[in-house]
């Protein structure tokens, strides 16, 4: 799968009602181990800015969790996986900052609070129409992408 066929994967789930986490996880299920629904479980506390705290954008969060499935580390102790590890993450977030200014989510959609009401918002058209957030999700499985193919260049 390219890296744009499953960027489109990451928005359509987004646009079936999954939260932005769940999408960019949801499209990389076929490289992981982890059953769908169990995937989705996982990444079901990130969207929003987990759980719509408006903190670090659910899609770049879900990213960092394929990440960790594909090439985290898993022993403790093991401080040079560690450190290739999290300079995976810092590149990813670091590209998708140079790209929005941000990596907070309450930023990326101009919102002026720090927390949001638990409760979801309807998913209408409108909804869509006003929320940039399948471009960020795109992006984020773009850039994980790039990011993991200059990992196993090296």
């Amino acid at each position: 799968m390219t890296a744009a066929d499953r960027a489109e994967l990451a928005v359509d789930l987004f646009e079936q009602g999954y939260n932005c986490a769940q999408s960019v996880v949801g499209a990389w299920l076929d490289q992981t181990e982890m059953e769908s629904d169990q995937a989705m479980r996982l990444a079901s506390s990130f969207g929003g800015g987990m759980g719509r705290l408006r903190e670090v954008c659910g899609a770049l969060t879900g990213s960092f969790m394929v990440a960790g499935l594909l090439h985290g580390y898993a022993k403790s102790g093991d401080d040079e996986e560690k450190g290739k590890h999290y300079a995976l993450i810092q590149q990813i977030a670091g590209d998708f900052e140079y790209k929005y200014k941000t990596i907070l989510c309450r930023d990326l959609l101009e919102l002026d609070i720090k927390h949001d009401s638990p409760n979801p918002s309807a998913r209408t058209a409108e909804y869509y129409a006003e929320r940039p957030c399948a471009r960020f999700i795109y992006d984020a499985v773009i850039l994980l992408d790039q990011a993991l193919t200059l990992t196993s260049d090296i």
